[in-house]
């Protein structure tokens, strides 16, 4: 019988465990009545008892009620096993025959790509535009546990995240953004001392722990006292004071460390061990010779089922059950959550297996990977962790031949889940043999080009790596005699060198590609880059360019008879004409395309016809019509069997532009922005945006923007980066930052005007109104601080801005666009405005466009500054007609900010709005939003102290603001009635005003109010 080597008992760490305890509460109860999925990442040293605390909270977990799912992380050296601990975790749901699986319906086929024995794999199903075939793996992970959730709540362990493969991490990444409600808590740890400057998990930490959902609890060493209860428990009594001194002065409070001291004091000759690895070798040297040999084994393999080890070990059957007990009762192995044996700790493997000489680790490795080679025999489907692990044994054998063709055969396996990541790795490692081996176009199935190419592809998302393969690809081919290879490598460089914002060079390989291909005979291939392109070219806002190229496409394509290429290049020809300003040619070119897509059951056409033809409606003024189309594209769509993610985001913008604003939040609820990737994502954060930002929610309105801003980063369409620079300009421009606002507008015409040739004179119409506008407020800002100098530039630029906007909206595509010609006249109106003049009319002119095409919440804009200039030229009747239009659309909608701005206006003014009955009957049924407050300008740190403003006057300045009289501010600061005058003259004098409304208008424009409102009647 051995003795004891560890303790039974489960010492300290009452903090972490009610950590981890209140983190499985609020996943399965939460704080109120709703529950919060969460992350929580355990951090120590090796050897602290990470996974002993996690295990013991699993445990207690489980008899509470909670399933409990564990998965390990492998440390394969240089190779990854993509989603190593999910299938790990997952593998003994399926074994058991968990009905979840059977929930899932058509979706389990698409979930038998990462676990095989679900069944015959099936094709992932990946909506249009929504982003990658790896997302949507993750939904349906996330949708599994949601249904497991269902049941009872999920605990969620992945031990050794140090380890973890790039999918694992992503898929961590996924929800740490995405979880909600699902009572699912993931439990990871890793070793700290395992991070050094380069580890890939802590960039990922840093991301990832800046999250609501995620947190850290750190485990440290045991106490002295803790040490003494851990040793008695091993001992079974409280150990003498000597043995106790050494113990802790040896480990310094390591519980893994102290065991092994304590092992060897037991067991060994009595000397104590220098490190760690001496103190677990001590204890490995202390089992019988057969047992040592087994525990090599399992080093080499990290962790093995039992027939394996036995058919690769060769050891006697009997003798192995016999030494596997004695390393199990020593402590040594213990057996997985997946029936197979592993290390009981990390440590303990890596010190074996150092422990190793050189020949062994090759004889080990190749052994282990024949036997596992051999298995997959009989075997119709190879596993992720298969094809990696018998990859990686060969690799460490030495036998590069065998490691050219598994590392091939493992990067392909990745690919089938979509762990690109992985792929790379493995195509990288095969790169690297590939000039070693006799033969390596027999070994690995393909040429070097294509291995080249492979490899790219795993590495899309890296962009200069994948360019820089594909050129070495290129490099290695005769353009001669492989025409058409050459040109889909070209095809697919200029697609990379888009995504990295290289737009030009991207269309020069585009042009060389085609150049390649011969015009006769005709190809589907020539057709297909024709229509690739000319939806780039598209997309870009190069409509004649595009134009052209869509019709050359549909010439090939009907010539070969590509009927899909057909319908894919009448959608990108009905937004070229368009554009060119051939409204009803382009409006018949898509309804030609969606009765094609209809027809064929080409639901990604079919969907794309709908966003065309809705969005053409929309821009031409009858927005009602593209909404009504929508409604039946979603119902259409739904139908097919698809997702229309896209469709509802669409309508939910148009529903916004259109005054509908409780309709467009239930389109794109919070959990919808859980589940969107890629441009869908973007898409869906600018829709919510605009809801922020017209009900006054400026942070979230800010958080999202960035969000936008930060996935198109690399992208020139206008469509995305018009909204993002004009949304955030207007979100500066409220908190009176010019400097910010003014850098967007230039970050976002830079974007947009690389290429002289991006005809989308409406969205740049749209920038330069903000920009005028920006401006506007410079100019009124510098007259406010005595600036002459910046008050002359700024009112050149908001007249520049505006020649830009009218000579942008003059382009055939947005001569036709009446939303264009309205932003033209806000952006004359604030040219005026900045002269320090403004024109009533002008804003009138403004609103009336506007209304035209049915925009509400423009329409209040606009009367609220119609207001502001009446009110400034003396019309107080006009002012308060105005502000009464606005305020009663403000209302009706649930505005806040036009709200709190006409609030302002109508204080300083001493003006009287009369709102509708009905429009504040409405309003107090809507729930209410959270309104940011403004802050002042980065560039003026003090506008009070740079006006020459004492602190007293600044107080007065303030309640001036706010309407006050004299009587009243001498009450309020508890001074004489007199000396406000006073102030209030002094202040008058140096803002060089001369009513104290204007000096109220000073005080808002630059922040100097204080936060008491008056009520509008």
């Amino acid at each position: 019988m051995p003795a004891r080597v560890t303790s039974d008992a489960f010492i300290g760490r009452r903090v972490e465990l009610a950590q981890l305890d209140a983190a499985l509460m609020t996943a399965a109860h939460g704080p109120g009545t709703a529950c919060q999925a969460g992350l929580v990442f355990v951090a120590g040293e090796s050897g602290i008892g990470k996974s002993r605390l996690v295990d013991h909270f699993a445990e207690r977990a489980k008899a509470g009620g909670t399933r409990v799912l564990w998965g390990d992380c492998i440390d394969l050296g240089d190779s990854e096993l993509p989603y190593a601990p999910l299938v790990s975790a997952l593998r003994s749901l399926v074994r058991s025959g968990h009905p979840v699986f059977e929930q899932l319906g058509p979706q389990r086929a698409e979930l038998a790509r990462l676990l095989p024995e679900l069944g015959t794999p099936g094709d992932l199903i990946v909506e249009p535009y929504a982003g990658s075939a790896q997302g949507r793996l993750f939904e349906l992970l996330l949708m599994l546990f949601e249904k497991l959730s269902e049941e009872s709540p999920v605990l969620l362990v992945i031990d050794d995240l140090h380890w973890a493969d790039r999918s694992t991490r992503d898929f961590l990444a996924f929800l740490a953004r995405n979880v909600c409600s699902q009572r699912l808590l993931v439990v990871s740890t890793f070793r700290v001392d395992e991070l050094h400057r380069r580890h890939p998990l802590r960039p990922f930490l840093a991301e990832i722990e800046r999250t609501e959902r995620a947190s850290r609890v750190p485990v440290e060493r045991f106490t002295l006292e803790e040490i003494s209860e851990q040793v008695a428990a091993i001992l079974g009594a409280q150990p003498d004071e000597d043995l106790l001194d050494r113990v802790w002065a040896r480990s310094e409070g390591n519980p893994l460390f102290a065991e092994e001291i304590l092992a060897a004091e037991r067991e060994g000759d009595g000397t104590l061990p220098e490190s760690l690895r001496d103190a677990l070798m001590l204890r490995v040297e202390a089992l019988g010779e057969m047992t040592q040999d087994a525990l090599r084994w399992v080093s080499a393999a990290q962790r093995i089922e039992h027939d394996v080890l036995e058919e690769a070990s060769q050891l006697d059957p009997l003798e192995l059950r016999h030494a596997l007990r004695e390393a199990v009762a020593h402590h040594v192995l213990a057996s997985q959550f997946d029936g197979r044996i592993a290390f009981r700790h990390a440590l303990l493997r890596e010190a074996v297996y150092d422990d190793l000489l050189p020949g062994e680790v090759g004889e080990l490795h190749l052994r282990l990977a024949t036997v596992l080679e051999e298995r997959l025999a009989a075997s119709p489907c190879i596993g992720l962790d298969q094809a990696a692990e018998i990859a990686h044994h060969f690799d460490a054998a030495g036998d590069q031949p065998a490691a050219l063709r598994t590392a091939i055969r493992a990067a392909l396996t990745a690919e089938r889940v979509h762990a690109e990541g992985e792929a790379a790795v493995f195509y990288e490692r095969a790169l690297v043999l590939w000039d070693r081996v006799v033969d390596p176009e027999a070994l690995a199935g393909c040429d070097h080009v294509d291995l080249l190419s492979r490899a790219a592809n795993a590495n899309q998302f890296d962009y200069s790596r994948c360019i820089h393969l594909l050129k070495r690809a290129l490099g290695e081919i005769d353009e001669e005699r492989e025409p058409g290879r050459a040109a889909l490598l070209l095809e697919r460089l200029g697609k990379a060198r888009w995504n990295s914002g290289k737009g030009q060079i991207a269309l020069e390989a585009w042009d060389a590609a085609l150049a390649l291909l011969p015009v006769v005979p005709p190809s589907k291939e020539r057709a297909q880059l024709l229509a690739a392109k000319a939806s780039g070219l598209m997309l870009w806002g190069r409509y004649s360019d595009a134009l052209e190229m869509a019709d050359e496409a549909l010439e090939v394509a009907d010539a070969v008879g590509a009927r899909s290429v057909r319908i894919h290049a009448l959608n990108t020809k009905g937004v070229c004409l368009r554009g060119g300003g051939d409204t009803s040619r382009g409006f018949a070119t898509i309804r030609e395309a969606m009765a094609m897509a209809r027809a064929d059951g080409d639901v990604d056409q079919l969907l794309r016809s709908y966003l065309n033809l809705s969005d053409a409606l929309h821009f031409t003024g009858d927005t009602h019509a593209a909404r009504k189309l929508l409604v039946q594209g979603r119902k259409e769509v739904r139908e097919l069997g698809r997702r229309a993610n896209w469709l509802a985001i669409q309508q939910a913008e148009i529903a916004y532009d259109l005054g509908f604003w409780d309709e467009a939040d239930e389109l794109v609820p919070l959990e919808l922005g859980r589940v969107t990737q890629g441009t869908t994502r973007v898409f869906y954060e600018l829709t919510r945006a605009s809801l922020s930002l017209g009900r006054g929610d400026n942070a979230d309105a800010r958080e999202r923007l960035v969000i936008a801003r930060d996935l198109v980063a690399r992208s020139y369409e206008p469509q995305w980066h018009a909204p993002i620079t004009a949304m955030l300009a207007g979100l500066e421009r409220r908190e009176r930052n010019i400097v910010a606002a003014r850098a967007a507008i230039r970050m976002g015409l830079e974007r947009l005007t690389e290429t002289e040739a991006m005809a989308d004179g409406a969205r740049l119409a749209r920038i330069f109104s903000s920009a005028a506008g920006v401006e506007a407020d410079a100019a009124q800002q510098a007259r406010d601080l005595g600036r002459p100098d910046d008050e002359a530039a700024a009112v050149a630029a908001a007249r520049a801005y505006a020649d830009q906007a009218r000579e942008a909206a003059s382009r055939t595509f947005a001569a036709a666009m009446p939303e264009a010609a309205a932003m033209v006249l806000v952006a004359e109106a604030e040219a005026v405005d900045a002269t320090g003049t403004p024109d009533p009319e002008l804003w009138a002119r403004a609103a009336d466009a506007w209304a035209a095409i049915d925009r509400p919440f423009r329409v209040a804009r606009v009367r609220w500054r119609e207001a502001e200039a009446s009110l400034a030229t003396g019309d107080r009747a006009r002012a308060e007609a105005a502000g009464s239009d606005a305020l009663a659309l403000a209302t009706r909608l649930g505005a806040a900010w036009v709200i709190e701005e006409l609030t302002a206006l109508a204080r300083r003014g001493r003006l009287r709005f009369d709102v509708p009955p009905q429009a504040v009957a409405d309003a107090a049924a809507r729930p209410a939003t959270p309104s940011t407050p403004t802050t002042p300008a980065a560039a003026v740190t003090d506008p009070a102290a740079e006006l020459g403003l004492t602190p007293r006057e600044r107080d007065v300045l303030a309640l001036v603001a706010q309407g006050r009289t004299n009587r009243q501010i001498g009450e309020e600061l508890f001074m004489a009635e007199k000396t406000a005058s006073v102030h209030v003259s002094r202040i008058l004098a140096k803002l060089d005003v001369r009513s104290r409304t204007e000096a109220a208008a000073v005080a808002h424009r630059l922040g100097i109010e204080g936060d008491d409102s008056v009520a509008v009647a």
